[in-house]
């Protein structure tokens, strides 16, 4: 009985070693991104703010820059990024297919997604809400006049589903005329097709100074009937990509704490004394790229290719451009907003 109480300990030992010494996940994502030298973007085919490409081809956007802060701190060069334009349907499917490398396009954060899509969530770029946009002449002030309006909205989304929810809840019978792209969608709002149109308020505020002839003759009313907590997410299967994926958008927050920007960051690298800022632009001699298999500068360009997030923000979606969101709820949350960042240590 003896030896055989010695064997299985043995065994038992033999076995934890394994799977002590065995790799969770390998990182065969994060490793072919290297050797290809590029990453692969999942954006939106064309939401003004967010990811939209110019007549040159040239793509800009809250969730380009991501994509360009992440492809400096892995590959060094926030330029060597492919963009793939994608519609709501054809996301998860071309992130789950290894199509793309990272998917950057507007898309809620879901228990669903989340668990059964093979993805995960890398954190919240934007946080937003569901609202409706109106021609004005309806003279229309709340969403709960809308009963049994005929509402555009677009296939394959958390909006769609939220607008049956919330018709339901509140005995609207509201009719769905739905569209795969959009494109489609906005273009029948904007031709009188519907009466109202419906996704993330973000989006409607975009397509307002996008696409409509007068924008002042179009009002978003005030009920949000969601949360829409946007951001990028990866395949599951490799969290050392995982990891630097997260501590990407966590370090975009951190420089704006700390009054990082784009102007002044040589200069704080070179002369700043906080602990906190040397070792979040690899300054001093704590090395935070080490844990995350990159060099300790990882952060630093992240930080010079796109700003802090507050600059992000600003460049593309905030009240001196035409889409005009005040920051509210994705601002600081020292500032009273939600974003928040885990410390870079």
């Amino acid at each position: 009985m003896v030896k055989r109480a010695h064997r299985l300990i043995a065994v038992g030992l033999a076995a934890a070693g394994l799977l002590s010494t065995a790799p969770a996940f390998a990182g065969k994502d994060l490793d072919a991104i290297k050797q290809r030298g590029t990453l692969v973007c999942g954006v939106n085919t064309g939401l003004a703010g967010f990811s939209m490409a110019d007549s040159q081809g040239r793509w800009s956007g809250l969730d380009v820059d991501y994509c360009r802060a992440l492809a400096a701190a892995i590959l060094g060069d926030g330029n060597k990024v492919r963009y793939s334009p994608l519609t709501a349907q054809q996301r998860f499917t071309a992130l789950q297919s290894g199509e793309i490398d990272v998917l950057s396009r507007n898309t809620t954060w879901t228990l669903t997604r989340d668990a059964s899509l093979g993805m995960h969530f890398v954190g919240v770029t934007f946080y937003d809400g569901q609202g409706f946009m109106v021609p004005k002449s309806l003279n229309v002030k709340s969403a709960k006049q809308l009963k049994g309006a005929t509402v555009c909205v677009q296939s394959g989304t958390t909006t769609e589903l939220n607008l049956t929810d919330y018709s339901r809840a509140n005995n609207l019978q509201i009719k769905p005329v739905v569209f795969e792209k959009l494109e489609a969608a906005t273009g029948a709002y904007f031709s009188g097709r519907c009466q109202a149109y419906t996704t993330d308020a973000s989006g409607l505020a975009s397509t307002r100074s996008k696409e409509a002839q007068k924008p002042e003759d179009h009002v978003i009313l005030p009920e949000l009937i969601s949360k829409e907590p946007l951001g990028p997410s990866i395949r599951r299967g490799d969290d050392d990509l995982f990891a630097i994926a997260k501590w990407t958008l966590n370090a975009l927050l951190e420089a704006e704490e700390y009054g990082i920007t784009q102007a002044n960051i040589d200069q704080m690298k070179k002369d700043s004394k906080n602990p906190g800022v040397m070792r979040l632009l690899g300054a001093g001699t704590e090395d935070t790229g080490k844990p995350l298999g990159l060099d300790k500068e990882w952060a630093y360009r992240a930080i010079k290719t796109v700003g802090n997030y507050g600059e992000i923000f600003e460049r593309h979606v905030g009240e001196k451009t035409p889409i005009g969101l005040p920051r509210g709820s994705n601002d600081l949350w020292s500032n009273g907003g939600l974003m928040y960042a885990p410390p870079v240590r």
